[in-house]
């Protein structure tokens, strides 16, 4: 296991080498910790058959959402995708986990990844925001709109667009307890970088050496 961390005036960023799944086993939640992800598709997990895929995801959702302290909240950015010619919904996926871990819906939003009304061929043109809890608090002090209609600048292609993460990190910030943000599938890094803009530690987790350095550089400035 690959670790490396930096400092960021005034919060911390620590970006692991690791199978996400295992970082959550082998780590307990402590209070004041929540998760903004994206899990992998089917052609980034092994063997990549649909099937084995699908039983996978809802499980690692159950892992995320059942990993949670009482006080924290997940938020799972996730795009449709089209497999074999099947429209694979993975908000349901998401939703499906967390009835299944008994977690409870706080809002679902949906991210424009190309300007409404445009058609997409391949892959869905939107994404899906979803929050869900252990438990849910009160309705938030500042909603956000349930439509986004830019995700804004995406450092590589499957990042999740600045404005998303905004919306995402400001949530947190201001009607959660939430003090640290973690990431088990951080990529390049642009949840981590916009906690930190948002006065939030984090921790990414990824496979990948390359993408945990530039997840260790990225930085985005403070909104």
């Amino acid at each position: 296991m690959d670790q490396r961390s930096v400092s960021v005036f005034p919060p911390w960023r620590r970006v692991v080498q690791a199978e996400a799944i295992s970082w959550l086993n082998a780590h307990r939640a402590e209070p004041g910790t929540s998760i903004i992800t994206s899990l992998p598709d089917v052609s980034e997990v092994p063997p990549h058959r649909f099937d084995e895929w699908r039983a996978w995801f809802i499980n690692a959702a159950r892992t995320v959402i059942r990993w949670l302290p009482g006080d924290g909240v997940a938020i799972f950015y996730q795009s449709d995708i089209r497999f074999e010619g099947r429209w694979v919904d993975k908000g349901y996926l998401v939703m499906r986990a967390a009835e299944e871990e008994g977690a409870e819906l706080g809002w679902h939003k949906i991210v424009c990844r190309r300007p409404p009304g445009n058609i997409a061929p391949g892959r869905p043109s939107y994404s899906h925001m979803i929050c869900v809890a252990p438990k849910i608090g009160a309705a938030p002090s500042r909603p956000g709109p349930d439509v986004l209609p830019d995700a804004g600048h995406m450092s590589w292609s499957r990042a999740m667009g600045e404005v998303a993460c905004r919306v995402a990190c400001r949530f947190l910030r201001d009607e959660t307890a939430t003090r640290l943000v973690v990431d088990p599938f951080c990529g390049e890094g642009s949840i981590l970088a916009m906690a930190n803009a948002f006065g939030l530690a984090a921790i990414g987790i990824d496979l990948s050496g390359k993408r945990c350095k530039a997840a260790l550089q990225q930085v985005i400035q403070a909104p």
